[in-house]
C-alpha cells in the first residue's frame, strides 16, 4: 500500500513522463533506489562502453560501485593520474555508449536545469555519447526555470562545494552570492528543453530523496 507522498510522486512523474515525451526525452519511474538501480542497468548491452559525471545521486543508488566492477569498458576520469590522462579519457567518454549523471533540477513542464564547474558533464548531456541516462531523485523537481535556478544555486551548489572541499562563500555561508571565486562550480549552466535526437536521453525518476 503506498503512502500519500509516494503516490504524490508517482502521479507528479506520470506528468513529467508525459511532458519529456514532447521534449523527445524517454522517462521511466521507479519508486526505489533499488528500482532504479536494475532499470538504468536494464540499458547496457555486451561489450558497451560507460562512464558517467560527478553524481552522488548514482553513489547512493550504488551504480557507479557496480560499474567499475563490470566487465563493460569503463572509462573513470579518477583513475587517472596526470592532467594528460585524464584528457585522454574525457576524449573516449565523447564517444561512449552509455553515460549516466543526474540532473541539478527538473522542471514541471519537462526541462533539465544543469549547471557545472569545468564542464565536462554538461558537455556529453549536449552531445558526444550516444545515450545519455539520467538518474533523479523526484526532489530535483521545481516548479520553474527560475525555482529550478534557485535550487541548483542554494540547495545544490553549497553542500557539493563542501564535499569537493571547496574555500566558495556558498560552502561557507550556505547561501550563492553569486561569486566568481577561482573555485566556483556554478560556471557553466545548461537548459535542456529538448532532445533533438528521440530518446538519447532517458530519465528515470525515482521515489525518494537523493543526492543534493
Amino acid at each position: 500500500m503506498s503512502t500519500p507522498k509516494q503516490q504524490y510522486y508517482e502521479n507528479l512523474a506520470d506528468s513529467l513522463i508525459d511532458k519529456f515525451n514532447l521534449r523527445g526525452i524517454e522517462g521511466y519511474y521507479c519508486e526505489t533506489k533499488e528500482e532504479a538501480l536494475l532499470t538504468a542497468k536494464r540499458f547496457l548491452t555486451p561489450g558497451c562502453s560507460v562512464s558517467w559525471g560527478g553524481s552522488m545521486t548514482l553513489e547512493e543508488i550504488g551504480l557507479i560501485e557496480e560499474l567499475k566492477n563490470s566487465d563493460y569498458t569503463v572509462f573513470d576520469r579518477a583513475t587517472a593520474k596526470t592532467q594528460e590522462e585524464r584528457d585522454a579519457i574525457y576524449a573516449e567518454v565523447s564517444h561512449c555508449d552509455y553515460y549516466f549523471m543526474s540532473s541539478n533540477a527538473i522542471t514541471l513542464d519537462g526541462q533539465l536545469v544543469n549547471v557545472d564547474g569545468l564542464g565536462n558533464r554538461v558537455a556529453s548531456l549536449i552531445h558526444g555519447p550516444k545515450n545519455v541516462v539520467i538518474v533523479a531523485g523526484m526532489n530535483k523537481v521545481a516548479p520553474t526555470l527560475d525555482a529550478a535556478m534557485d535550487r541548483v544555486r542554494n540547495q545544490a551548489a553549497p553542500p557539493n562545494c563542501i564535499r569537493l572541499g571547496l574555500n566558495t562563500p556558498c560552502a561557507k555561508f550556505g547561501r550563492c552570492v553569486d561569486c566568481l571565486d577561482d573555485s566556483c562550480i556554478c560556471c557553466e549552466t545548461v537548459i535542456t528543453r529538448k532532445s533533438r535526437i528521440a530518446g538519447r536521453i532517458k530519465v528515470i525518476l525515482v521515489g525518494e530523496t537523493l543526492g543534493y
